[in-house]
């Protein structure tokens, strides 16, 4: 039996560190090849909006303004990460965290990646998979390739969890 704590405790150290490699990511992305991350704002913007049965947007950027969008964002953010990094050890179990690898972590990620398209992006206005967005392939290599650096990252957070919580 599956000790419900255990299995939060991982979850967040997974998810939150995977979250943080993803967050790097974008740094680095933005630094380097000048490519602006997710303003996380606009996601709590969305998400703010919901609570008044607001689902879908022409664009996002021009809704009103949400309090504490920012915060709500950020915070929905890494509350996704726990939970995809939930989802990873709900299919493979916590036996994973004695040997992380990263297949599953992998597919998880990039599988990951059907709720922007599938989802955000249409209901903040990008369309289906970006494809009202002035690059619609590009849109959709840079999520593709960010949901794949959170697969890494809730790997890399598999491993860091083994040494410190000693499953």
């Amino acid at each position: 039996m599956v000790d419900a704590t255990d299995f939060l405790a991982r979850a967040v150290l997974i998810g939150a560190g995977a979250t943080i490699v993803m967050d790097i990511w974008g740094i680095v992305r933005t630094r380097v090849l000048g490519i602006p991350s997710l303003d996380y704002a606009l996601v709590g913007r969305w998400l703010g909006h919901l609570a008044s049965g607001c689902l879908c947007h022409d664009r996002i950027a021009a809704s009103p303004p949400v309090a504490g969008e920012r915060a709500i964002g950020w915070a929905a953010h890494y509350l996704i990460g726990v939970g995809l990094a939930g989802v990873l050890l709900a299919i493979v179990g916590l036996d994973w965290v004695r040997q992380p690898t990263i297949a599953p972590a992998l597919l998880v990620g990039i599988g990951s990646v059907a709720a922007p398209f599938l989802v955000m992006q249409p209901a903040m206005g990008a369309g289906l998979a970006a494809s009202r967005t002035p690059r619609p392939w590009a849109s959709r290599l840079q999520s593709l390739v960010t949901h794949a650096v959170f697969g890494v990252g809730l790997y890399a957070a598999g491993l860091l969890a083994h040494l410190f919580l000693n499953p």
